[in-house]
């Protein structure tokens, strides 16, 4: 019992230390590999490898300081559009649980949670840009890439809770 909580801990240590450092030197990579990385949707990948991976508390964990510590440490975005993004990653995680824990079936219920969050975050971002309290685009990536990334992403999960034999409580 106790070493497999120290090696659910460990696990869970790991993929935030991965997913702190990529935010910080996002900028960095993406100018390292010539690819805007943002556009690919990062925050969510390290959220959802810590769905996959670590303790279900770990993914809100990682939903509420990704943004926060990109804005610190990075400067962007901006901090109201921080905010957006961690409703956006924490109704994520919410309710890619509370769809599994109902369906029992984890393809429809990430690819659903993508969904219905990415469409409270362009209706939050559509009021915070009618009321001027953030500028820029309301669609700034690729709506295509959106919904590709999205798909792999969900596809990942269910292969991580269905195919690779680990079953999620």
């Amino acid at each position: 019992m106790r070493k497999n909580i120290t090696i659910r801990l460990s696990a869970a240590l790991a993929i935030d230390i991965l997913a702190v450092c990529v935010v910080v030197f996002m900028g960095d990579l993406s100018a390292f590999f010539k690819v805007p990385l943002y556009q690919y949707d990062l925050m969510r990948l390290l959220v959802i490898l810590s769905i996959a991976f670590t303790p279900r508390w770990n993914g809100f964990l990682l939903a509420f300081l990704l943004p926060l510590i990109s804005w610190y440490f990075g400067g962007h975005p901006h901090f109201l559009k921080s905010g957006l993004m961690m409703v956006e990653l924490l109704v994520n995680v919410w309710l890619f649980w509370f769809l599994f824990d109902r369906i029992r079936f984890s393809l429809l219920s990430m690819i659903l949670a993508i969904l219905f969050s990415k469409l409270l975050y362009y209706t939050l971002k559509y009021l915070f840009i009618t009321q001027g309290w953030i500028s820029g685009e309301l669609v700034s990536t690729p709506v295509d890439l959106q919904l590709i990334t999205g798909l792999l992403y969900s596809v990942f999960i269910f292969i991580v809770f269905n195919v690779g034999g680990r079953k999620k409580k």
